[in-house]
């Protein structure tokens, strides 16, 4: 058995909180740089914006000024605001475009998961293990936990605890294959950047790549009936080395797939 002590990273919401949650995935880090490059822009449009407001306002007042002024037409001022905006959305066009080729990337997965939205809980299935050399597959159903469950368990979220979490490695290409049995849900983790709609009859797919291990909350982020806010989605991601021994522990208790 492994005697490795690991410090986790809670990656929960914090009351009241105002900032992105802290990156585990390429992506997200990818989409936190891009948030920094938008708030840039924006920050100097207010003031830009902000300066015209407050010179036309001081140096353009009715009593202050005397002679009336006939403005019409300005070829170079509809030039200039026509032109400005253009080169903004420019800017933001390249990294925005990246961001999202990045995001598709097919890349060749060493396992595949596949979530199933239900009224209202989650299901899973790890399987097509690439590195594992299994035919055998995992399957989780993860229900909330209520009040009375976790009045013995001291440090876990109040309706964000699910009975079981899904155990993911770190460094690893994951492929995820999304949908739902019933109604339209959103599979959503924050620190992974990823929100995956399901839609009953579709697959949607994804591939994800954790840079770090931890403890990972998200919730389903479609309104999809009465308990739509009691879905809540936990992820344990161990080192790959953690991983690999207690996935083949695992599979030892699991029938072979047909």
């Amino acid at each position: 058995m492994l005697n490795y002590t690991y410090t986790f990273f809670l990656d929960a919401p914090d009351v009241w909180q105002t900032r992105l949650q802290d990156p585990a995935s390429s992506t997200m880090e990818g989409i936190l740089v891009f948030n920094k490059h938008i708030l840039f822009i924006i920050l100097v449009i207010v003031l830009l914006v902000g300066w015209l407001l407050v010179s036309t306002i001081i140096n353009y007042q009715e009593f202050d000024n005397s002679q009336v002024w006939n403005f019409f037409h300005s070829n170079p001022l509809e030039i200039v605001w026509t032109s400005l905006p253009a080169l903004t959305l420019l800017t933001l066009s390249s990294p925005s475009f990246s961001l999202l080729y990045s995001m598709d990337e097919i890349s060749i997965p060493d396992f595949s998961i596949k979530i199933l939205g239900h009224q209202w809980f989650w299901s899973y299935e790890i399987s097509d293990f690439r590195s594992c050399l299994q035919t055998k597959t995992l399957k989780y159903t993860c229900y909330m936990l209520n009040s009375e469950e976790l009045h013995n368990c001291k440090g876990f979220f109040r309706n964000l605890e699910t009975n079981k979490r899904v155990i993911l490695p770190t460094n690893t290409h994951m492929r995820l294959l999304v949908s739902a049995v019933d109604v339209l849900h959103s599979w959503t983790i924050p620190s992974f950047g990823l929100k995956i709609d399901a839609c009953p009859g579709r697959l949607n797919q994804m591939n994800l790549f954790i840079k770090r291990f931890g403890v990972f909350f998200g919730q389903c982020s479609e309104i999809c009936g009465v308990n739509h806010g009691f879905m809540p989605i936990v992820l344990l991601v161990l080192p790959l080395r953690q991983y690999h021994y207690l996935i083949m522990s695992s599979l030892e208790n699991y029938p072979k797939s047909n």
